[in-house]
């Protein structure tokens, strides 16, 4: 059995490739839990897991809970409308009250970059980070690596193109740390305004024109533009940039044939991804939605549990 060595997961940047490994084949083993007709296992019984919820989310949150629930662990949700920050509340306080209840592990969503980070030096209980303002989004970046490694095999010498909004996309931050650890080669493309200083230092080839990011790549992953973290128009309308960054037929076919297409979510469709590839044959969009919830079993259970194990 391997051993993870994290108290804590707030990021794909400081783990290893075999971090990434052990989380990704033990997700795979938690898959089949979906199959079953009763789909609980008892690994976590008596556990206490917490999400805590201060930004909308609707995939993560979901999935977080049915993994808590499929390994028998008592799911707590808190959401920032039902929550006293509503109030006035710092995060601080309402992670001091939670800590005086003794859950085991907190998984936290908070607009700004840094909250699961200061949660986990003032907690006692593990912290899951799910979603940091533009700083990191770790559990997707794995449910990600789980999707690609089940429809293209390994991930060592890969070609992965991820395509719009980089600046403002924690999902894009992970991804690049862990496909880069596990020998992926990523490109990066998206206008200008949209491209953050310094990110081909990690790791990354960036295009400022979709069409060469996907020239012959194997995976081909959309971004959403995410309005909500603009100070200032980035970009002329929607319909100017899809005209430029949306992934259609013909931009697709740059690609190699048997190229996947990924999604985060939520996808404005006719904006960076045309319905009909959203719903084609080459996407795997769905596929990562499910795979999602094993890899956050996986998660809660390597932070609650200790040892990789399917009971």
């Amino acid at each position: 059995m391997s051993v993870f060595p994290h108290k804590h997961l707030l990021g794909t940047e400081r783990l290893s490739a075999r971090d990434l490994t052990t989380v990704l084949d033990l997700g795979d083993r938690f898959a089949e839990i979906a199959t079953r007709p009763i789909k609980k296992v008892p690994t976590l019984r008596g556990k206490t897991v917490v999400n805590l919820f201060l930004e909308a989310s609707t995939r993560t949150r979901t999935s977080f809970e049915i993994a808590a629930k499929r390994l028998s662990a008592d799911a707590i949700n808190i959401s920032g409308a039902s929550s006293s920050t509503v109030k006035g509340e710092t995060l601080l306080d309402t992670a001091n009250n939670i800590d005086a209840m003794a859950p085991d592990v907190v998984v936290v969503r908070h607009a700004q970059a840094g909250a699961a980070d200061l949660l986990s030096r003032r907690l006692r209980a593990a912290v899951v980070n799910a979603g940091d303002g533009a700083h990191e989004h770790p559990t997707q970046a794995l449910l990600d690596c789980s999707t690609i490694r089940a429809h293209k095999g390994p991930i060592a010498g890969l070609t992965v193109a991820i395509c719009g909004d980089i600046t403002h996309s924690r999902v894009a931050r992970s991804n690049i740390f862990a496909l880069v650890t596990l020998g992926a080669h990523v490109r990066v493309a998206g206008p200008r305004t949209l491209l953050p200083p310094g990110i081909s230092e990690l790791g990354a080839r960036v295009h400022d024109r979709i069409e060469p990011a996907l020239e012959g790549a194997d995976v081909v992953m959309m971004l959403r533009i995410q309005k909500e973290r603009f100070g200032t128009p980035l970009f002329p309308n929607t319909r100017e940039y899809s005209r430029y960054f949306g992934l259609n037929e013909k931009r697709l076919a740059l690609a190699k044939p048997d190229a996947i297409v990924m999604h985060p979510g939520p996808m404005n469709r006719g904006v960076e991804i045309d319905p009909e590839i959203a719903d084609g044959g080459r996407a795997v969009i769905l596929d990562q939605v499910a795979r999602g919830v094993a890899i956050r079993m996986a998660v809660l259970y390597l932070l609650a549990g200790g040892e990789s194990g399917v009971e």
